[in-house]
């Protein structure tokens, strides 16, 4: 095995270059994992554009760091650890891993309370220089992560589509859809489709998919949508009070980071709906306060991270319910990182865009 690697790292805003580094080495309790695939997100394209609040670099977000590889959602193959982290895990070596992208501190209060998604003091896979995330050949999974084990009968790509798809479940958790609701889901890319499955799995009384794009809308049928909305050539706000007898829907699931979307979903909730807020957004938004207070009582939250979803996210994947062959429409060679970076940005041309470090053979 070299001792050095292929890594995409970060230089700053617009500034990512492959450069020969060093191969990680694992300490006590870690674990060496060969990159098998590694997906392309909003929040990597948010870090790869810079952002308006600064913290340690300059233009990077308060939660990212310069000279880091980055890449969050991912799966690979163990190569090597110790007899602590294969007993801490249940992962040998050989084994198909994937990785919660936090990894916390497990000493705080949110951690100690369970709800180690919002750790004080957590370091994130791909935006801290001491978890380096996975556009590379190799990375190390530390001491402190949560760690699962992904079949090996399906492609690295799909496995590595776990992280959004958990994201979208918890979403759809924070939203506790009763059998009676009417759920909308605004935006069908990779989290609105996960929002839209998991939503489905609920057995609401109806899931309503919105989007612009058709093709992404086709999607969501495959995915479990009763019915789709096309917000280019459709009053979705009318539309879904006349599905509802006037009321409007009793929950939306805000998917698209557009501003556009939330007062969408504030207009076309019913009175005490309740909607989450997902999200990563380039703009601030602001929105009239009083319909959710003064005229409907809502209930807004928000939704970070996939915390205790993802088991049920490998299920899912695992079990062939979904379309991922579609999802997952391009898989590049690490060197074309700049080429997927660019159509994400893009957003037409596809849907989940990953990167496969050994090569797409």
């Amino acid at each position: 095995m070299s001792e050095t690697m292929q890594a995409v790292v970060c230089h700053g805003p617009r500034d990512y270059r492959l450069e020969e580094i060093p191969r990680p080495v694992p300490g006590r309790g870690e674990a060496l994992v060969r990159v098998e695939a590694v997906g392309i997100c909003a929040s990597d394209l948010k870090c790869y554009h810079g952002a308006a609040k600064f913290w340690g670099d300059e233009n990077r977000p308060a939660w990212a760091q310069t000279q880091v590889v980055p890449g969050h959602e991912f799966t690979g193959e163990v190569v090597q650890l110790d007899e602590e982290a294969a007993a801490r895990w249940g992962v040998a070596v050989g084994d198909r891993v994937v990785s919660e992208q936090i990894v916390p501190c497990w000493k705080c209060r949110y951690c100690l309370d369970g709800d180690y998604h919002m750790c004080q003091v957590h370091e994130l896979y791909g935006f801290k220089r001491r978890t380096p995330g996975a556009m590379a050949e190799y990375m190390v999974f530390p001491v402190e992560a949560l760690v699962y084990r992904v079949s090996k009968d399906i492609p690295a790509a799909h496995a590595a589509f776990t992280e959004p798809l958990s994201c979208a479940l918890h979403a759809v958790e924070r939203a506790q859809i009763t059998f009676d609701d009417v759920v909308v889901v605004a935006g069908c890319g990779p989290i609105g489709l996960g929002m839209v499955a998991g939503a489905a799995a609920k057995s609401p009384a109806r899931v309503i998919a919105l989007d612009v794009a058709q093709n992404k809308l086709e999607l969501a049928k495959l995915c479990g949508a009763d019915l789709t909305l096309n917000i280019a050539d459709t009053d979705v706000v009318a539309a879904i009070k006349d599905l509802t007898g006037g009321y409007g829907a009793d929950v939306y699931l805000e998917g698209t980071g557009h501003p556009s979307a939330v007062p969408q979903g504030l207009n076309l909730l019913r009175k005490l709906g309740r909607f989450v807020e997902y999200s990563v957004f380039k703009d601030n938004v602001t929105v009239d306060w009083s319909i959710i207070s003064d005229d409907k009582e809502l209930d807004v939250r928000g939704a970070h991270l996939g915390p205790h979803c993802w088991p049920a996210a490998i299920r899912m994947i695992e079990s062939g319910r979904l379309p991922m062959d579609r999802i997952c429409t391009h898989q590049l060679p690490l060197a074309d990182f700049q080429h997927g970076l660019d159509l994400v940005a893009e957003g037409s041309k596809s849907i989940k865009v990953s990167l496969i470090p050994g090569g797409t053979k």
